[in-house]
């Protein structure tokens, strides 16, 4: 297995940065090799209120090189045996240009860990037409709907699909009067869109919204602000739409009413998260952590769900082929098993992977949605997000 990391900088062959792992103790000799590649792009994270969990700088990258290892541990037995190339642009790179130079290099598999409506972007490439790209960081439900491309799957789930794990879960704890703090970045406005299209497709009611304004500084006014701010209109339980972190951790118990916190803080929807331990996920957990001197995170969870789907295509296809691999996966009879108590699969209208969500505390796993009792006619998992007679996807 060869693994190369580009870290430094962008350049016209990503070949050119390529730094060769450590050998393993695989043999080469008649194998036949699944080539697949990890872009991602250095980020400016704007100051947090807290230092407490500072992001790891091998976020995603240590999910795929797991992934490229129990691909390989299986593989062996088919003679089959997978490789690793990293990008990752700098700040102020091109995403473009590394997926361009990726195509040209004869890459066919691009694990796409970015944020935004980027991998929709990079999916309508000419060069890209060939590709099979992963969508591993994005949760915008536009990648979805308007933005979807035939050749972009999704491991990560958009907001559709965490918000509705909520809103079932508040849906049987009966607390469906909702009080929404919006934070003013674009992502905590599209978080409450999602939340708040949730609210409407089980029952629930957002009877007040409010925005916390940047010209407050929680840290130091939250025990008298709070408070204040949270009273108004009767609610059984408040939702924050805080992705960054920018004030939502200072909301829980400090509200007016005692009320319980969910969304990006509190009670959180998630794919993965370091308190499940069901279904085989511990030894997942231990391994990773074994592996990478830490937790694994969702995004990690969802860049080793994609690789992991390519290794399980290869499994059971005995090919290695890039279009035989991409056919199988989008296919009828593509499962994934993700130590998430049910085979996964891709949606035919969005490329969505179908999984249960998490809803996790801080140190507790609290539930798993779809909750019981929210029935659909093909299945459950398609209780979460945008079903295909909801889908604004046109591929």
């Amino acid at each position: 297995m060869q693994i190369a990391l580009l870290a430094g900088g962008l350049c016209a062959s990503p070949a050119a940065f390529s730094q060769e792992a450590a050998p393993v103790d695989l043999p080469t000799s008649n194998m036949a090799t699944v080539r697949i590649a990890y872009l991602t792009q250095e980020v400016e994270h704007p100051p947090a209120l807290s230092n407490l969990d500072e992001p790891p700088a091998d976020e995603g990258l240590a999910g795929a090189n797991l992934a490229v290892a129990d691909n390989n541990s299986t593989g062996r037995f088919l003679k089959q045996r997978f490789e690793l190339e990293a990008v990752t642009v700098p700040i102020d790179g091109d995403p473009a240009q590394a997926l361009r130079d990726l195509a040209a290099a004869g890459h066919r598999i691009v694990v796409l860990d970015l944020p935004g409506e980027t991998p929709g972007a990079l999916a309508r490439l000419p060069e890209a037409a060939n590709l099979l790209l992963f969508n591993a960081g994005s949760t915008d439900d536009s990648l979805r709907n308007a933005l979807c491309a035939p050749n972009l799957l999704h491991t990560a789930p958009d907001r559709a699909m965490l918000a509705d794990a909520l809103a079932q879960y508040l849906a049987v704890k009966r607390w469906t009067k909702w009080l929404l703090i919006v934070g003013t970045r674009p992502e905590d406005r599209l978080y409450a869109a999602a939340v708040k299209r949730a609210a409407k497709r089980f029952g629930a009611e957002v009877v007040e919204e409010k925005t916390w304004s940047e010209d407050h500084d929680a840290r130091r006014t939250a025990q008298a602000e709070m408070p204040v701010f949270t009273q108004g209109k009767r609610h059984d339980v408040v939702i924050v739409a805080d992705e960054i972190g920018d004030f939502g951790d200072y909301v829980l118990y400090r509200t007016w009413e005692p009320r319980p916190v969910a969304g990006t803080q509190g009670l959180v929807p998630t794919n993965w998260h370091r308190a499940h331990e069901a279904w085989g996920a511990a030894q997942l957990q231990s391994r990773f952590k074994a592996a990478a001197q830490r937790t694994m995170l969702p995004r990690d969870h969802a860049v080793w769900a994609a690789i992991r789907a390519v290794g399980e295509a290869a499994t059971r296809t005995r090919s290695t082929d890039p279009a035989a691999l991409a056919a199988h996966i989008r296919g009828p009879d593509f499962t994934l098993a993700a130590f998430k108590g049910v085979p996964l699969s891709f949606r035919s209208w969005d490329g969505q992977l179908r999984q249960p969500v998490l809803l996790a505390a801080d140190r507790s796993l609290v539930s798993v949605s779809p909750q019981d009792g929210f029935l659909h006619p093909r299945t459950e998992l398609d209780t979460l997000g945008h079903d295909q007679p909801e889908t604004g996807c046109r591929r």
